[in-house]
């Protein structure tokens, strides 16, 4: 089921850049700082938060990875979209993640700002926006390689963070460390169990912490503009699936291992909090340069997949057309300039209002990454069968327990949804998404009526 029209886009991205765009694509400040708030209300239960809503993630990676191995496409799940349930899903999950995107690279703009401001208060915060913008802007425009190297080595020095941190944790939970006694595995149960605050915190924690597995989707977008893309792809969905989680739930069970869940400050990273403890000189700032390159790599992949996906949209008749100019190199140059216009706007709300404008960002896009993954497991349910009745040898990368776990997965969603509706906290951003979404519905149904009575 490939496409026999070659994408005019090009293949600047090797299988390192893939891989690494993989598996750092979703390490971000959600890990880093985030994880704080769900171990305040999950307590050592955030471990099993962890499990659940990762492995939600991964499974809608592999049905991803499913797809985009039998079609690539720079539109990726957009386009698995409307070949499986007709141009208006296509059109709704194309734009509902453009959205997503362009608006999350501006929060994540404000938040390095931020850092950057602590390190320069002489340069405002709405200057240092507008350099990450103007930095990343003209990454973007120059070739496709270049996003490759920001990335690899953006994501190189999360990994290379959290393999040091795990190996650094395990040494002080066996006291091998220096100066240290062995902690042992009594903080796991120590301060009113497992779980203190029951299974209800296990859930509030799955609430606080399923959106930091977002960015996972932006490497079967890439895919499209390496060599080989679909056993690229393959290759690097396999290798980032079992990793990420590893990740994921061993920081957070090395986090609540070395120390009790209880001496967690807020507002302040778990991480910093435990290399504190176990005498890492400098563990604020070390991790405050994580979170800084961290923010950078988002802000640098969300503006790449973001102008890919507006790009794949105006090919197929869903944007305007004039998006599809491509420079020498093969870069979408008119897409990326439209993807980057929010975060360059977000310069003069950041002027306007430093304090509130980043909370206000995030309310605007709350629940859209979970619509996202709906679609793309009903997509998945409907596209495999036809695959293996058309191109079966496409198939080189399957999804687990099809349909089952796909259902499953839908199920899963769906209960997070739900979740998010009984949840003061969480209700707004639900609210807010359902509305955009509404809105996106609309339109793409009343274009796909026009279309048919034309």
């Amino acid at each position: 089921m490939h496409d026999d029209q070659a994408e005019p886009l090009a293949h600047g991205l090797k299988q390192r850049h893939l891989t690494m765009l993989g598996l750092g694509g979703v390490i971000g400040a959600g890990l880093f700082v985030g994880s704080g708030a769900g171990i305040a209300v999950a307590g050592p239960g955030i471990v099993v938060s962890y499990l659940i809503a990762g492995t939600l993630a991964m499974l809608v990676m592999r049905m991803l990875g499913e797809m985009s191995a039998a079609m690539p496409a720079s539109g990726s799940f957009s386009v698995h979209a409307e070949r499986a349930l007709g141009r208006w899903a296509g059109f709704s999950v194309g734009w509902l993640y453009w959205f997503l995107l362009v608006v999350v690279l501006a929060v994540e703009a404000t938040a390095a700002a931020k850092i950057a401001n602590g390190w320069v208060p002489g340069i405002a915060q709405w200057a240092w926006v507008l350099i990450f913008m103007l930095v990343f802007t003209g990454a973007n425009l120059a070739a496709v390689k270049n996003f490759g190297e920001f990335e690899f080595w953006f994501a190189a020095l999360k990994v290379g963070a959290i393999v040091l941190f795990l190996g650094l944790g395990l040494l002080a939970v066996f006291g091998v460390l220096p100066e240290t006694e062995a902690v042992g595995f009594t903080n796991l149960t120590g301060q009113g169990g497992f779980l203190p605050n029951g299974w209800e915190g296990v859930v509030s924690g799955v609430l606080t912490v399923v959106f930091a597995f977002g960015g996972l989707e932006v490497v079967t977008i890439a895919a499209a503009e390496t060599e080989d893309p679909a056993r690229n792809v393959a290759r690097a969905v396999r290798a980032a699936v079992w990793r990420i989680l590893f990740f994921y739930v061993g920081s957070m069970l090395v986090i609540v291992t070395v120390l009790p869940w209880t001496a967690q400050q807020a507002g302040l990273s778990p991480y910093v909090t435990v290399l504190d403890a176990i005498g890492v000189p400098g563990a604020g700032q070390i991790m405050n340069i994580v979170v800084f390159v961290a923010l950078l790599s988002a802000l640098n992949a969300n503006l790449y997949g973001s102008s890919r996906m507006v790009f794949s949209l105006a090919e197929r008749g869903e944007a305007p057309k004039g998006l599809l100019t491509v420079s020498g190199g093969g870069v979408p140059r008119r897409a990326v300039l439209a993807s980057v216009a929010f975060g360059f706007l977000s310069v003069l709300l950041n002027l306007l209002w430093p304090e509130t404008v980043f909370l206000y960002m995030l309310n605007a896009v709350g629940a859209v990454l979970l619509f996202v993954w709906g679609l793309v497991a009903a997509s998945q349910l409907r596209l495999r069968r036809r695959i293996e009745r058309e191109a079966p040898q496409t198939l080189t990368l399957r999804m687990w327990g099809f349909p089952w776990l796909t259902w499953v997965t839908l199920a899963g969603l769906g209960g997070v949804l739900l979740l998010m509706l009984t949840d003061d906290a969480a209700r707004p951003q639900l609210l807010w998404s359902a509305g955009a979404t509404g809105v996106v519905l609309v339109v793409a149904l009343v274009r796909e009526v026009r279309a048919r009575r034309a």
